[in-house]
């Protein structure tokens, strides 16, 4: 390979990196609606960009489920399938859990500082009505721990996890937002207390409730907890 078309390669790389990000902060931002379709011509004239690190894009994006391509159709941002949401919550339910309980005991009180300012950056973006601001505080305080879990393939998997999970659809109303701050400080004061089976378990019911009252606005109707054997 020479190194003119090293050069190209690496350029078309970075471009179609530009571009995934791009998208899908548009999609988490709610600046694209569910279901909305995009263009290839249109994306590239975004990105400035040539049609194919705009193809490559979004073939990672649909990988991720954030976009779908069907045949004559063309490409759309994805809607929420159930199945798919009940799945991604369960997965996120048991790694993010074992993560967070290997973390708790790696933490030190000093870098536990770093989380409650993250914790406060949340609360702010939430109350400025910041939705993709609060949505990317609230990745930095949960992968605060993730990071420290000891394991980073398990890390890399759990963010594969998130990219996926549709937190533009997550509700933002007053009487959520306040019960998520409580949870996540339940979060904080387990790892405090260096007590990773409260840790895991205060996640755990933390990622529930999202998950539950997300399906349930979803599809307008009430959804049981995958984990509930007897009623699922």
């Amino acid at each position: 390979m020479n190194e003119r078309h090293r050069v190209d390669q690496e350029s078309a790389s970075t471009k179609r990196d530009v571009i995934v990000l791009g998208l899908r902060r548009k999609i988490l931002s709610r600046e694209l609606d569910r279901g909305e379709r995009l263009r290839q011509d249109q994306v590239a004239d975004w990105f400035n960009a040539s049609i194919t690190p705009v193809r490559e894009a979004l073939r990672i994006l649909e990988a991720e489920g954030l976009v779908t391509s069907e045949a004559h159709r063309g490409v759309r941002v994805a809607g929420v399938d159930v199945d798919r949401l009940k799945s991604l919550f369960v997965t996120r339910k048991l790694t993010e859990t074992f993560a967070i309980a290997r973390a708790t005991t790696r933490i030190s009180r000093h870098e536990l500082r770093q989380a409650e300012r993250l914790l406060e950056a949340l609360d702010e973006a939430s109350a400025e009505g910041d939705s993709l601001g609060r949505n990317t505080r609230n990745e930095e305080f949960h992968f605060f721990f993730y990071d420290r879990c000891g394991m980073p393939a398990l890390r890399d998997d759990i963010a594969a996890r998130w990219r996926a999970f549709p937190w533009d659809l997550t509700l933002d109303s007053a009487e959520r937002l306040d019960q998520v701050h409580a949870e996540h400080q339940s979060i904080v004061d387990a790892v405090r207390d260096v007590d990773p089976d409260a840790a895991a378990r205060h996640l755990g019911d933390h990622i529930t409730n999202g998950f539950l009252r997300l399906a349930e606005s979803t599809t307008g109707q009430a959804v049981s907890d995958p984990f509930d054997f007897d009623t699922d």
